[in-house]
């Protein structure tokens, strides 16, 4: 059976081990880039079930990049998830709105990634290694 792949564009150390854990601990393979232009060469090399999309992480407009990887990969939308910081431009909103894309404030990625990343991966119930149950 093949794992489903995540592509995790993140340039921060902190976050992107976060992300690469969580990813894994669904069970899926974590594929990790710095920028824009190799999420792009990845997503135009190999297919992926979602994607992990820091926006500040892009030299290209956002909008632009979210565009290309739909259009790359049509599979991909309702399956990109991006993480931002507090988001205060009205074009990004738009943009993040425009295409439905779900996120995920940064300060709060920890707590919120393993149930979104369940949701946009339809994968079975797995408690979070978060959880304060735990």
């Amino acid at each position: 059976m093949t794992r489903r792949k995540v592509l995790i564009l993140e340039d921060e150390p902190a976050i992107r081990n976060v992300l690469y854990v969580l990813v894994a601990g669904l069970g899926c393979e974590g594929d990790i880039v710095h920028n824009s232009r190799q999420a792009l060469a990845s997503i135009n090399r190999e297919s992926f079930d979602a994607v992990l999309l820091d926006l500040r992480c892009s030299e290209l407009p956002p909008e632009k990049l979210v565009a290309e990887i739909v259009h790359v990969q049509p599979n991909l939308v309702g399956r990109i998830l991006v993480i931002t910081g507090e988001v205060a431009d009205p074009q990004i909103l738009a943009m993040i709105e425009q295409h439905s894309l779900a996120h995920i404030p940064r300060q709060q990625v920890a707590t919120q990634l393993w149930e979104r990343l369940q949701t946009l991966l339809s994968a079975s119930r797995r408690p979070s290694p978060f959880s304060p149950n735990q």
